[in-house]
C-alpha cells in the first residue's frame, strides 16, 4: 500500500530488540478507557474503530498496559485486532498499580509482576508478549529482584524482550546488570525535553526511546508562537509539526500518540507526512529554550 494510503509508515521503522521492525510512529492506548484511566471508555465502539483504523493507517505498533482500566485497554486490543496481523507487535506494561481514578502506585514484587504478565497474555490473547515494560521501578523493592523476575518470564518464553519506563541512565545501566532492556519510555516533547539524555543514551546504545505524552505543546503553539507560524505557513496542525519534530530528533525516537477519536488520530498520523526543513528544525529546536 502506499504511504497516501498508510501514512504512518512515512515515518520508517526501528529494529526493536534487533528482531522486531516496528513502525517509528505506534499508537498508545491510554486514552481507551474512562475518566481518571479508569474504567470502560464512553464510546467502546469509537475504541474499536480508532484501533482498527491505526492499523490501516500503517501502524504495527501498539502500546499498552495493565493499569489502562486497568486491563480495559488490553481488553479492546483484542477485541479489535485479534486474531493480530503477523506484522503487528504488542507492548505492555506492569508495576504501576492503579488503585482508582487517577491513582498510581508502584509494585514491583516479583510475585506481582509475574501475576501481571499472566493476566495481560490471556487478555490479550497471546501467548508471547513482544515487548513488556517496567512501568515503574518500585523503590522498595531491589531493581535486581524486578528485572529479573522479567528476565525469568522471558526465559520461559512468556515475554519476548524487556522494556522500562520513566526511568534515569544510571537506573538503565543498572537493569542492565541483570538482563537486556531494548526499550526506554519517558515523558518527551517539544516543550519538556528533561529525558534528553536518556534519549541520546538510548540512540547510541540501539534502543527504542518511546516518548511518552509526545504532542504536548502548550504555550508553544499561543498566538505568534514559532510552532503557530510554522504550522500557519505550511498548512498544517501544531500538533502535526510537533511529531515531525521528534520523528526528526532521534532515529530511535518512537512515538505513540493516543486519542480516543478517529478524527484526532488521522490527523496525528499524517504528522508523519510532515518534512521540516533544516531551518524549521533548528527554529522548533530552540522554541522552548
Amino acid at each position: 500500500m502506499t504511504v497516501t494510503q498508510q501514512p504512518a509508515r512515512a515515518a520508517g521503522s526501528f529494529l526493536l530488540g534487533g528482531d522486531l521492525p516496528v513502525t517509528r510512529l505506534g499508537y498508545g492506548t491510554m486514552q481507551l478507557t474512562g475518566p481518571g484511566v479508569w474504567g470502560d471508555p464512553k464510546d467502546p465502539e469509537e475504541a474499536v474503530r480508532v484501533l482498527r483504523r491505526a492499523v490501516e493507517l500503517g501502524i504495527n505498533f501498539i502500546d499498552t498496559a495493565d493499569s489502562y482500566g486497568p486491563f480495559v485497554a488490553e481488553l479492546l486490543v483484542k477485541k479489535a485486532l485479534h486474531p493480530y496481523p503477523d506484522d503487528l507487535v504488542i507492548a505492555t506494561k506492569a508495576g504501576f498499580a492503579r488503585t482508582g481514578p487517577d491513582a498510581w502506585v508502584p509494585i514491583g514484587r516479583p510475585e506481582y509482576l509475574r501475576q501481571q504478565a499472566e493476566l495481560s497474555l490471556r487478555h490479550l490473547g497471546v501467548e508471547r508478549i513482544d515487548l513488556f515494560q517496567l512501568h515503574r521501578i518500585d523503590p522498595k523493592v531491589p531493581l535486581a529482584e524486578q528485572i529479573g523476575e522479567l528476565a525469568a518470564l522471558r526465559s520461559e518464553g512468556k515475554i519476548r524482550h524487556i522494556g522500562l519506563s520513566q526511568v534515569s541512565v544510571a537506573e538503565m545501566g543498572e537493569a542492565e546488570k541483570t538482563a537486556p532492556v531494548v526499550s526506554v519510555q519517558n515523558r518527551f516533547n517539544l516543550a519538556d525535553r528533561a529525558s534528553e539524555d536518556v534519549l541520546d543514551y538510548a540512540e547510541a546504545n540501539g534502543k527504542a526511546f518511546i516518548p511518552w505524552f509526545p504532542l504536548a505543546t502548550g504555550a508553544l503553539a499561543g498566538e505568534g508562537s514559532a510552532l503557530s507560524k510554522i504550522a500557519a505557513d505550511r498548512g498544517v496542525a501544531p500538533s502535526q509539526l510537533a511529531l515531525a519534530w521528534l520523528l526528526r530528533r532521534s532515529p530511535a525516537m518512537v512515538p505513540i500518540p493516543g486519542t480516543s477519536s478517529v478524527a484526532h488520530l488521522e490527523e496525528d498520523v499524517a504528522g508523519a507526512t510532515v518534512e521540516l526543513t533544516d531551518d524549521e528544525f533548528e527554529t522548533l529546536s530552540h522554541a522552548a529554550g
